[in-house]
């Protein structure tokens, strides 16, 4: 089975709801890739963490740009106040 991009999403999506620490979260995209048949150790297998890392990395800009245009716009304007002696 070839990986798709809706199923590295799900498994991106998944990975970001809980808390992982990083040697688990490699763990576990390592048997992503190794349930699509990659061998540990080949050029396919580090393309398909490395797809994996950079659809997380996608993922969370996507939320942050999200989060961004949520947010209000707040404008500041300076008032300069002059002393009285």
């Amino acid at each position: 089975m070839r990986p798709t991009i809706p199923a590295i999403f799900l498994l991106s999506v998944m990975a970001g709801c809980t808390t992982m620490t990083p040697e688990e979260r490699r763990a576990a995209d390592e048997a992503v890739c190794s349930d699509y048949g990659f061998r540990n150790g080949s050029e396919a297998f580090a393309e398909c963490l490395q797809r994996i890392e950079l659809d997380r990395r996608a993922e969370r800009r996507a939320s942050m740009a999200s989060f961004e245009r949520s947010r209000p716009i707040v404008v500041y304007r300076p008032v300069p106040l002059r002393r009285r002696d």
